[in-house]
């Protein structure tokens, strides 16, 4: 494993499990103590981590890692989520875009396209966008919360009930096959249903590290998405076909 792919993944255990200690994450790394703590350094120093007596632990916002945090972890596995999401586009389509970093990796990938038109309420997404050459960018206004960087509030979720969309890419912080999709966070939940209900076709994108996750507000339920894009198949990916979900695996 390089060095940047063994931080990715202290990242992860870090993110899940809060504190972890130096003895269990050189365990699940299969390296030695002493590789850890030089990462848990590197990553410290450049202000994703912290590190405690006997371990570390990510840097947390109100209970949430930060945008900036979240950018680095699992970018491999977002870069080919992103990949298999553009597949789906089609020339004159309207594109919703819902906040979080795989979208934003989706939007920030995104080239070649005509007449596409693009409804977010984040500014990551719209600005990596008009990065591209796109024009037809809506943002939805509201309130700017960190750490997902989503545009949220009354305004968020009354601007989001004006417009259609024949696809809405959906990046969650959770998925749970009981619980369904959710996020820590109470606003960005009910602007992601706001989108949902006015969307033809909802596209959700996460990460195998998202299975099993119950976050504070649940944004929906699994049967009300049409496709998942993931990158690995599991027992979890086939319980979702036989709710009728189209499963597409990014495989690497």
């Amino acid at each position: 494993m390089y060095p940047h792919e063994r931080r990715q993944a202290l990242m992860t255990l870090l993110s899940k499990h809060g504190f972890v200690s130096y003895h269990d994450l050189a365990a699940q790394l299969g390296v030695s103590e002493v590789t850890v703590r030089r990462d848990l350094r590197a990553l410290s120093a450049e202000g994703l981590v912290e590190t405690v007596v006997g371990g570390g632990q990510v840097k947390r916002s109100a209970s949430e890692v930060s945008f900036m945090t979240k950018r680095v972890m699992e970018s491999k596995e977002k870069e080919r989520i992103a990949q298999c999401a553009h597949q789906l586009l089609e020339p004159g389509m309207t594109i919703g875009l819902t906040a979080g970093t795989t979208t934003w990796t989706l939007a920030q990938g995104l080239r070649g396209f005509s007449e596409l038109t693009f409804v977010t309420n984040s500014t990551n997404v719209a600005i990596a966008l008009k990065s591209n050459g796109y024009e037809d960018i809506h943002l939805t206004g509201g309130h700017f919360r960190t750490p997902s960087d989503a545009l949220v509030g009354p305004m968020a979720e009354s601007v989001a009930n004006q417009f259609h969309t024949d696809l809405l890419f959906m990046g969650v912080h959770g998925v749970h096959l009981d619980y369904g999709i959710s996020t820590p966070n109470v606003q960005e939940a009910a602007v992601n249903r706001a989108l949902m209900k006015r969307s033809d076709r909802i596209v959700l994108l996460f990460d195998h590290s998202k299975w099993g996750i119950e976050a504070l507000a649940r944004i929906a339920e699994l049967d009300e998405v049409d496709d998942a894009i993931t990158d690995v198949e599991t027992s979890e990916t086939q319980a979702l076909q036989k709710l009728g979900i189209a499963v597409h695996i990014a495989a690497p």
